[in-house]
């Protein structure tokens, strides 16, 4: 009998993204496999009931028809109480579980006897680029916070030459230089902006100097071992802090558009631009804070609302990702293929889960009745 892979519908507040598009049933359909897919699971992505059908899939009429009989779940995000109580014992789940943060659901899967791996926890390694969600959503995520940052901005991004003047390239400051950092000023550029950057990592200043930003940091002995071998940031110490917040005061003066980016699972979003820099910056400057999910990295930030304080629009989306929810969807849904095909026999269409294996160890957060991933045990 056919493994089932199974598509539900997303039933979390404003996740405008789905876990499988034709394209990834194609594809799951050539490994043998069998795919349902709840009704009306595309509608957000513009993916109609015939597309996956037309792709091979099966359309079931509600969750549960959906979920009844299958082996593999893939979702966007978590399932909820209802659908995890659909959950066939021994089935595998695959999403963005949030295990820092949700511990109950993780708690709630481990009862259920799911096999669940949580995509965020891959292994940042290159065997598993392919599957990275985090680098695929992050990356649009960027881009999309300047293209909302343009549109509420009350002026031009370029230079604008013109037989009545000179209208000067808006100003454009990107904290954090991750992926979406990254795509943030690749696009603030692309727009025209004169585009700065901020991270405490020194790998990150030769790549924003080659996308065209100029690197601002205090650059001392200190900032020169501030990363670690695996690359991510060490804890500064508070006088290299103060330094650098007094640097980033004189610099968010003169910005029109700020971009924070500044994220630590599990953990509230550090500060990065304070009420009283707030205050110092330009009448109708914008800030978009892409922590906003996990408390901001700006205090004045609204979770999913666009508000004003002291002259200033603050941007608080907490999905950008769903802003795109049809390129994002795209990516995620093909990281989520590659996932599968690591643990799918290609000959026999059997699943075989090599608990060896880095990237299934490392994203695994339940099995056997049991939370297995450190960082699930510890939240």
């Amino acid at each position: 009998m056919a493994i089932t892979i199974a598509i539900p519908k997303e039933r979390r507040a404003a996740e405008t993204r789905v876990a499988a598009t034709p394209e990834t049933v194609k594809k799951f359909k050539t490994l043998g496999l069998d795919v349902v897919v709840e009704t009306g699971a595309g509608d957000a992505t513009k993916i109609s009931d015939a597309d996956y059908t037309a792709a091979g899939a099966t359309i079931a009429a509600s969750a549960a028809e959906a979920l009844k009989n299958a082996d593999i779940v893939l979702k966007v995000r978590g399932p909820d109480a209802n659908e995890i109580g659909l959950l066939k014992r021994g089935a595998i789940l695959a999403a963005l579980l949030a295990p820092a943060t949700e511990k109950d659901l993780i708690a709630k899967l481990a009862e259920a006897g799911v096999v669940a791996f949580s995509m965020e926890l891959l292994p940042r390694i290159s065997r598993a680029q392919a599957m990275d969600v985090l680098s695929s959503q992050a990356n649009l995520a960027g881009y999309k916070a300047v293209i909302d940052a343009a549109a509420q901005f009350g002026r031009a991004m370029p230079m604008m030459m013109t037989a009545a003047g000179t209208i000067a390239p808006a100003r454009v400051l990107v904290m954090g230089v991750g992926v979406a950092g990254l795509q943030a000023i690749a696009t603030a550029k692309r727009l025209g902006a004169i585009v700065s950057a901020t991270d405490v990592r020194p790998a990150t200043k030769e790549q924003c100097e080659s996308l065209g930003a100029t690197f601002v940091a205090v650059i001392d002995d200190e900032f020169k071992q501030a990363q670690t071998a695996t690359g991510y940031a060490k804890e500064m110490s508070k006088d290299y802090q103060a330094k650098q917040q007094a640097l980033i005061s004189e610099t968010i003066k003169k910005q029109d558009i700020v971009i924070t980016t500044a994220l630590i699972p599990g953990r509230k979003a550090p500060v990065l631009v304070t009420e009283e820099m707030v205050k110092t910056m330009k009448p109708g400057s914008i800030i978009v804070d892409l922590a906003a999910e996990q408390g901001g990295n700006c205090p004045l930030t609204v979770a999913n609302e666009v508000v004003e304080r002291h002259g200033v629009t603050l941007m608080g989306y907490t999905n950008l990702p769903g802003r795109l929810a049809v390129d994002t969807s795209s990516l995620y849904a093909r990281n989520l293929f590659n996932f599968v095909s690591l643990f799918v026999d290609k000959k026999t269409a059997d699943v075989v889960l090599n608990w060896d294996d880095e990237i299934i160890k490392g994203a695994g957060v339940t099995r056997d009745g049991a939370v297995t991933h450190p960082a699930a045990k510890q939240a």
